[in-house]
């Protein structure tokens, strides 16, 4: 009787026992058709594995320190770039702040280029610049220096500097200009060395006027005689012109003996056909002599 009983509950158990993998095991397809058994978790770390894959990424690409990667997803066609107005200039030229370089420009510079609006200090020697215009610096009321030197200026239009309100120094030397036009009237130096001019191209009083004006270079030129200056002049350069004669009037007051021009510090005169010892009346009024031929 026991024996019938054991042999009863294995039947009844074996079964039982090799049933349960069953509730803990999914089957799934395997590649070509092969069955394989996974756990419910291992199942699930795959469906996720596979979310992750089809989820988009943003395209990153790197910064220009080439350290932090920006991202670009929201760059397109509207995005700010920097004026293009600007970039012929400054392609050509050297632009940093507030200041523009042109010198010797390849291929050859005939004509001032256009300056960014800030632009406070112009440098353009030794180019092949042949005219200035009214329009060239009409947009720049910021110019404070302006250097041509070197150029082939033979023509400068009248209104071309009379909106440079804050203009202080302006280089035109070793250029071919025949006269001068309208000055701003806070200059205060003026550098037109080694050009055609001769007096009849200067206005009466050009330089009379200009109120601020300590510094004035007309050496190498081809002037006949000193023209009015300014009370304000420290440096005066006449070398190497025609001039001829001096008068009572040229640097001094001949009707005020007791008169002194404590300002000029430096007047050049050689290089004249002149010799200075036969007009004494016309410095008596310097602090200094006049550097030039006495004999």
């Amino acid at each position: 009787m026991m024996m019938e009983l054991r042999i009863l509950l294995f039947f009844v158990t074996v079964p039982w026992i090799f049933c349960e993998p069953t509730r803990t095991s999914k089957v799934v397809p395997k590649h070509k058709g092969i069955l394989k058994i996974v756990d419910d978790e291992e199942l699930i770390s795959e469906s996720r594995t596979v979310m992750e894959a089809r989820e988009p990424k943003k395209k990153v690409i790197l910064s220009a320190d080439y350290e932090s990667p920006v991202d670009t997803a929201g760059e397109g066609p509207g995005a700010d770039r920097k004026d293009d107005k600007e970039l012929p200039t400054c392609l050509m030229c050297v632009c940093l702040t507030g200041s523009v370089y042109c010198e010797e420009v390849s291929p050859d510079m005939t004509a001032v280029p256009p300056l960014p609006k800030e632009t406070a200090y112009l440098y353009a020697r030794f180019n092949k610049i042949a005219k200035i215009t009214n329009r060239d610096f009409a947009d720049i009321a910021t110019l404070r220096r302006i250097d041509l030197t070197g150029n082939l200026i033979s023509e400068i239009e009248d209104g071309a500097f009379s909106k440079l309100s804050q203009l202080e120094e302006l280089t035109l030397a070793e250029n071919k200009l025949v006269k001068l036009p309208m000055l701003p009237a806070k200059l205060v130096s003026l550098n037109v060395n080694h050009n055609l001019l001769k007096t009849k191209g200067l206005k009466a009083n050009i330089f009379k006027k200009l109120t601020k004006l300590s510094y004035l270079y007309l050496g190498d030129n081809g002037l006949e005689a000193v023209p009015l200056l300014p009370e304000t002049l420290r440096v005066v350069h006449l070398h190497n012109n025609n001039i001829t004669s001096l008068t009572d009037n040229t640097f001094c007051k001949g009707n005020n003996t007791h008169y002194i021009r404590y300002n000029m510090q430096e007047v050049r005169l050689d290089g004249n056909p002149i010799t200075l010892a036969q007009h004494p009346n016309s410095f008596i009024c310097l602090r200094a002599l006049p550097i030039g031929h006495y004999k």
